[in-house]
C-alpha cells in the first residue's frame, strides 16, 4: 500500500504517503501518543511541515490512520487463517481467538499500553471507534454467512456483532495480567463463550 486517502474536506480527499505514516509510526513507538508530535513526524519523514500540514488537520488524524490500517491488516491475516473453516461460524470463533491472541501483542498497541492508557478508556466507556467498527462490519458479515448456512442462530446481526465486539475486548485490555499458561487457558474458555453465544 502506497499511499491512504482521508477526507480533506469539500469532498476532497488527500493522500497520506507511505513515508509519512511509516514516520507517524516509529514516532508513537519511541515516543507515545501523546508526545507525537507534526513537527516529529515531518522531521522523520523527511517532508516540510508545511506539506504535513496541508495533508492532514492533526497529529491524531495521523495516528487514528497509523492504527486503524494496522488493525485492519491483523484482521485480514486472521481472516485468512481460518477461511478454510467449515461454517461461518468456526471461522468467526478462530477469526475472533486469533485477534484477541495476537493483539496485544502487537508492538504499537504495546506503546500505547505502556505509555498511554488512557487514550483507550473512550473506546471502552463512552464511543465505537474506527478499529471497532471495522470489527463489527466484518463480523456483520460473516455472521448473515452463518445463518445462512445454518451455524449461527438467526437475530439481529447488527446488535450481535456488536456485542461481540465489546464482549471481546477486555480479553484483549486484560491480556497481560495472565501468566502464558493463564492467558491460553482464557482463550479457550472465550472460545468456547463464542461458540456457544453464536449456536442455534
Amino acid at each position: 500500500m502506497g499511499v491512504v486517502a482521508i477526507a480533506a474536506g469539500a469532498g476532497i480527499e488527500r493522500e497520506i504517503p507511505e513515508p509519512i505514516l511509516a514516520a507517524t509510526r516509529a514516532t508513537v513507538l519511541a515516543v507515545g501518543v501523546r508526545r507525537t508530535t507534526l513537527t516529529d513526524v515531518a522531521r522523520r519523514a523527511g517532508v516540510s511541515r508545511m506539506t504535513l500540514y496541508r495533508l492532514v488537520p492533526d497529529v491524531a488524524t495521523l495516528v487514528l490512520e497509523v492504527m486503524t490500517r494496522e488493525f485492519a491488516a491483523l484482521l485480514d491475516a486472521a481472516e485468512a487463517g481460518s477461511a478454510r473453516r467449515r461454517t461461518a461460524r468456526a471461522r468467526i470463533v478462530a477469526t475472533t481467538v486469533e485477534v484477541v491472541r495476537r493483539l496485544p501483542d502487537e508492538a504499537l498497541f504495546r506503546r500505547v499500553l505502556d505509555v498511554d492508557p488512557e487514550l483507550l478508556l473512550p473506546y471502552l466507556t463512552d464511543r465505537i471507534g474506527s478499529t471497532q467498527r471495522i470489527a463489527v462490519a466484518r463480523m456483520r458479515r460473516v455472521l448473515a454467512e452463518g445463518v445462512a448456512d445454518g451455524s449461527v442462530r438467526r437475530t439481529d446481526l447488527d446488535v450481535l456483532a456488536t456485542s461481540l465486539v465489546i464482549a471481546v475486548a477486555p480479553f484483549v485490555i486484560s491480556a497481560r495480567l495472565l501468566d502464558e499458561v493463564g492467558r491460553d487457558a482464557a482463550l479457550d474458555e472465550l472460545t468456547r463463550m463464542v461458540d456457544a453465544w453464536l449456536a442455534p
